[in-house]
């Protein structure tokens, strides 16, 4: 097969007859780094988890999964056309959604009552496009008037649509397990109809932020079930690290890394309800 292109996480390579195959690896990132060592297990949790989701959510959006690979983190797909914005959905307030909160009282140019705090749950899903930056460089966050100018009304309307349909119909199925679904992102592209189509991965721990239910407490950074374990343990002074230097973060103890590990299995067991087999 031809290698195409390789990201933070996935590898695609093509096929002689027009597909791909995208290969989960176990690369973790944080802070726009690939971190060091990996996480064992972790790219085969990220492809049957979106395996599992792409099922629940056939109804809502076609996917671009045409047939499983011959090992556990890798799936064979039919090429999309992928629409440049990133496709965000929040229910909660955490995370770069926070921040821009903090600054203005605004998420991606949508307008929030004024009070809520770290975690706090918000009047209603919504949705908070960003930019798709070239590699190396920080998606940035865009209103939905900048969506339409990228990619017409059409478009944009039905880019919102599937965006909070996949995060209504997630964060359903997540709260049945005792479990939050904070925010997701999702990437769609056009297939060759033309068809809106979900791609890549979809509501696993590296696109979304799942939280514990009942250890949930507006205020404080939650406790979840993503690499904000990772995140928060290279902004801690036992790490060292200064994220202002520019200088790469350091490696990562064994004992983040089987922490970080254990999060992604106990989230994809507490969705899928069934015992992950590598």
């Amino acid at each position: 097969m031809k290698h195409v292109h390789s990201g933070k996480v996935r590898d695609l390579y093509e096929t002689d007859e027009g597909l791909l195959l995208m290969v989960a690896s176990d690369r973790i990132s944080a802070f726009d780094y690939v971190m060091e060592p990996d996480i064992p297990d972790k790219g085969a949790i990220l492809t049957q988890m979106s395996l599992w989701w792409f099922d629940q959510l056939k109804d809502i959006v076609p996917n671009h999964i045409v047939a499983r690979g011959d090992d556990s983190r890798s799936v064979l797909c039919k090429p999309l056309r992928m629409v440049q914005v990133e496709c965000v959905a929040r229910g909660y307030l955490a995370g770069g959604g926070l921040n821009e909160y903090r600054a203005d009282g605004t998420v991606s140019g949508v307008a929030l009552p004024p009070g809520l705090e770290d975690g706090s749950r918000l009047p209603e899903p919504i949705f908070t496009p960003s930019s798709k930056a070239p590699a190396g460089q920080h998606d940035e966050p865009i209103s939905y008037e900048q969506v339409v100018a990228e990619v017409g009304a059409e478009t944009a309307a039905e880019l919102r649509r599937i965006t909070l349909a996949v995060y209504t119909r997630g964060a359903e199925i997540a709260r049945e397990r005792g479990i939050i679904l904070a925010d997701t992102k999702i990437e769609l592209g056009w297939d060759a109809d033309g068809v809106l189509t979900l791609g890549d991965e979809v509501l696993t721990p590296d696109s979304s932020r799942f939280w514990p239910a009942d250890e949930w407490q507006p205020g404080r950074s939650q406790t979840s079930f993503d690499k904000q374990f990772v995140r928060d343990w290279l902004l801690s002074p036992e790490s060292g690290w200064d994220k202002s230097s520019g200088n790469p973060p350091p490696r990562l103890p064994d004992e983040v890394v089987e922490r970080t590990r254990q999060r992604y299995l106990e989230a994809y067991e507490r969705v899928t309800g069934v015992p992950f087999s590598g």
